[in-house]
């Protein structure tokens, strides 16, 4: 039987083989293939990382053979030998997943020291400094890493011999201090772990192997993969390679360069490097790096070569790449390259640069830039450098993105009193709809409940504005005007500082930055949407939310919430007599007020959206949500309606709901109250009749919300399509109009053939259909979903990333009945999910016509669509 192979010499991979030998180990046999300066070695797979834990962190079998069988292979290559005391073979082992986590993962270097062999590299190199200090470093980094002593014991002790000395930097130590080092480190090895540092290289191997095939499931890997939506069943790989010094001398160093600038995507080569170091001196900051640019009058033969290989792999990858370089005494070598990480405005100047130059084409670059980056380029963002100082006192979901610094309120009147005065920032225990005005005039919205999907988080995206929700860690007291976190008092006035992007929230004033939007950006999305076939709609309850998602490339309005219209000043007056009204008359009278309103907002929205299509949701909540639940409110809302208390806590009590959430709400509400929906549907089309006449362009489409039954929506659509009728022939004009429902009731997924007999469009709301296909309550599911993530019960947030197996199959057979029936019926969706690009993906893939998102995703939306269908092609 054919041995499993788990071994590829450097040269043996190619760059498409990351999945199997990690992004590090492929690329390394790639630069070996392409002749760059790479030190020889081997990669081991993430396979055998997998089989590692799968067998209960233990080596699958064959693994051993092949590492030594390899390492007779490096030896021979080379010319050294491992714990050979006259010609020692050195090598470092690194970690290398499929996908970058840089810094995550662990790494050993100068492998292969002893007591014994250390002298051999000291004897063959002449340079006692630089054997010792290559000692220390790496009885440093074993200890540390493989035998897990704290890092800060080994920093104490060499701070303790610079004291000693007089000296501040490591390289002002000589070779006998050095010494006394490594004398001294193996001490606190052999004292805070009982053993005795390891002197058998082939063990230090083998604990250095198992040491990065742990590093995988560390917290801080966990933690990164969690935030960066990275698969935890990929694995690390484990390469060992030659070790090259930069620490020589001041004729070797070690560096970190970028082919273009990672921050603004201009081509130019940027970088870092020190000389007489090694390649963590560099990142641990002990040193200040020198720009590349010092290196072409320091070494000019080093930076010229340097310059030619940066070209010659940039051309070779056709992306910017990131690159770790070593030169010993003069002779330069190539230790990794990557995919470069860049900001936004740094993605899109890249992409379109190397269109421009012709080195991918608009589908390649359009296939480069992650959708969720575009955030940095619609919202304000914290200065990095301010925010490395700030104190961060909380950390909640990233509700929407931005940053926003304001002065602490603890409620929606005060946000508008103070707003006038100071910038806000509204922290309440949770938002209602009655926060709207609040909200509005607020910088940012923290939040100790709720989840992405909230009251807050979703009318936060739709403003465009900053939110942190679900932040459980903070107690808020509303009526004392202040909240504690971590035994932090924060009160009314204080400023705090909110980053959206992150979900962090620090305490006091941090800068933020603005985004830049470039002529890049325009024709970028312009090439977006050459591939897209997937319509993008947004999410808007105003003619400002509007206008905002339109330049941003919206196609209309998938989802206008009229209860957000309810909330101001004298329509929530009405609002609220039209309720404790006691019969039909009384509730059309208070009605009568609120239609004359309503037709200016539907106006609005239908004049900037131009011929466009305008969904318009029917009222969903219950009606207690319009009603005060403090007693000084309620006696002075009975005051303003006439009534007495009595009455009015009689009518707010008769509206109490167990489960409001499946209780009087939705369609239920028109079918018991048809009036509102007379009103509601009179306002829409009575817009519609006057902008004809104006000579616009109008489609109003009228969707009917939680809908489980055809027979709700037969009804409902009679009385609807005889308003339109009406109004019609009252101002003598025609128009076309459509009448749907939204779906996200289970039951109306499965008997959609049925509801499609009555609805000419579906739009399934993808928050609820997820909460009643889960049985989780949104509002409240952020208290367990820590736990569902780290045991592995779920992947991702279901309210955050569309549920393709449940949810997502509810979708799929909806839509397929639903069009048995209707051949025309347009489908899309218009819940939060309509913004991440996984779930824009599926949409795309399941033929659905639309999707609708918030304005500030709309872009995100786009580039989503574009991708699903560029893939799709390709997989075609």
């Amino acid at each position: 039987m054919t041995q499993k192979k788990y071994v590829y010499y450097f040269g043996e991979g190619t760059k498409d083989m990351k999945i199997l030998l990690g992004g590090k180990g492929a690329n390394l046999s790639e630069m070996t293939n392409i002749g760059l300066p790479v030190p020889p070695g081997f990669t081991i797979t993430t396979e055998a990382c997998n089989l590692y834990y799968e067998v209960g962190q233990k080596w699958p079998e064959g693994l051993l053979d092949q590492v030594v069988e390899n390492l007779k292979k490096l030896e021979k290559e080379i010319g050294f030998k491992l714990g050979d005391e006259s010609n020692p073979l050195l090598v470092s082992v690194r970690s290398g997943s499929a996908f970058s986590m840089p810094g995550m993962m662990d790494t050993i270097l100068n492998l292969g020291l002893n007591d014994k062999t250390v002298q051999g590299l000291i004897k063959k190199t002449g340079n006692k400094r630089f054997g010792m200090d290559s000692y220390r470093r790496f009885i440093q980094m074993f200890g540390d890493v493989v035998m897990e002593v704290e890092h800060s014991k080994f920093e104490a002790a060499i701070q303790a011999i610079k004291d000693k000395k007089n000296v501040t930097l490591d390289t002002e130590l000589n070779a006998e201090d050095l010494e006394e080092l490594v004398a001294n480190y193996k001490a606190i090895i052999n004292k805070e772990t009982g053993q005795e540092f390891p002197q058998d290289p082939i063990e230090q191997l083998k604990m250095s192997i198992n040491a990065v095939f742990k590093s995988w499931n560390n917290k801080r890997a966990i933690t990164y993969r969690n935030i960066n939506d990275i698969p935890h069943n990929l694995g690390t790989g484990v390469n060992i390679q030659t070790m090259v010094f930069g620490n020589m001398g001041d004729n070797s160093g070690t560096g970190v360069a970028f082919t273009r600038n990672p921050s603004t995507g201009e081509r130019k080569v940027y970088g870092e490097y020190l000389t007489n170091a090694q390649g963590e001196d560099v990142v641990a900051g002990i040193r200040t790096p020198k720009d590349l640019d010092q290196l072409h009058k320091e070494m000019p033969e080093i930076y010229n070569q340097l310059i030619d290989i940066f070209n010659k792999v940039e051309l070779h990858y056709k992306d910017m790449q990131d690159m770790e370089f070593t030169f010993q005494e003069g002779r330069l070598y190539m230790l990794q390259t990557r995919t470069g990480k860049r900001t936004a405005a740094a993605a899109l100047q890249v992409a379109v640069d190397m269109v421009n130059e012709k080195l991918i084409d608009k589908k390649t670059a359009v296939m480069r830039v992650d959708p969720d980056q575009l955030n940095q380029l619609l919202h304000k963002q914290l200065d990095p450098k301010a925010k490395e100082k700030a104190q961060q006192i909380a950390k909640g979901l990233p509700a929407s993105p931005g940053a926003a610094v304001g002065r602490v309120v603890f409620d929606a009147e005060t946000a508008v009193q103070e707003s006038e005065l100071d910038k806000v920032v509204l922290v309440r225990t949770e938002t209602s709809p009655e926060d709207i005005q609040g909200m509005a005039v607020s910088q940012g919205i923290l939040t100790a409940r709720g989840g992405m999907t909230s009251h807050a988080a979703v009318v936060a995206r739709g403003m465009g504005k900053c939110c942190v929700a679900g932040c459980e860690t903070i107690k808020v007291f509303e009526n004392e005007q202040y909240f504690t976190v971590k035994g932090v008092k924060v009160k009314k006035g204080d400023w705090i500082t909110l980053d959206g992007s992150t979900g962090e929230v620090f305490l006091g004033q941090i800068s933020t930055i603005d985004p830049e939007i470039s002529g890049n950006f325009e024709m970028f999305m312009k090439w977006v949407d050459e591939f897209r076939k997937l319509g993008v709609r947004t999410n808007a309850d105003t003619p400002k939310d509007a206008e905002v998602a339109k330049k941003f490339g919206a196609e209309g309005i998938g989802l206008c919430r009229t209860e957000h219209m309810f909330f101001e000043g004298v329509r929530i007056k009405a609002m609220r007599e039209m309720i404790a009204s006691r019969d039909v008359e009384g509730r059309k009278k208070a009605l009568a007020k609120l239609l004359p309103m309503q037709k200016e907002d539907f106006i609005g929205l239908l004049r900037v959206m131009d011929g466009l299509p305008v969904t318009i949701r029917l009222l969903d909540p219950p009606l207690h949500e319009f009603l005060p639940t403090d007693e000084d409110d309620i006696k002075e809302i009975a005051k303003e309606l006439g009534m007495s208390y009595a009455e009015m806590k009689a009518t707010i009590v008769s509206l109490h709901e167990i489960n409001p959430m499946l209780g009087h709400r939705g369609c239920r509400l028109s079918i018991t109250y048809p009036e509102i929906c007379d009103m509601q549907a009179r306002a829409i089309f009575e817009a519609a009749a006057e902008l004809v006449k104006e000579g616009k362009d109008v489609l109003p489409e009228v969707m009917i919300p939680v809908v489980g039954i055809v027979n709700e929506v037969k009804i409902l659509r009679q009385q609807i399509v005889g308003i339109a009728e009406e109004v019609m022939k009252e101002n003598n004009v025609k128009f076309d109009y459509k009448v749907g429902t939204m779906i996200e009731i289970p039951r109306a997924c499965i008997t959609a053939d049925e509801i499609a007999t009555e609805a000419e469009f579906f739009s399934f709301g993808t928050n609820d259909l997820t909460q009643l296909t889960f049985g989780f309550s949104r509002d409240d599911f952020g208290k367990i979903l820590p736990e569902y993530l780290e045991r592995g019960i779920l992947e991702k947030d279901p309210f955050a990333v569309l549920d393709q197996k449940g949810v997502g199959n509810l979708i799929k057979i909806a839509f397929e009945k639903g069009k048995s029936v209707r051949k025309d019926l347009k489908v899309g969706i218009c819940g939060e999910h309509g913004g991440e690009p996984s779930s824009v993906e599926f949409c795309a893939n399941q033929g659905l016509n639309y999707v609708s998102c918030s304005p500030y995703r709309v872009p995100i939306a786009r580039l989503a669509a574009a991708q699903a269908a560029i893939k799709k092609e390709e997989n075609n």
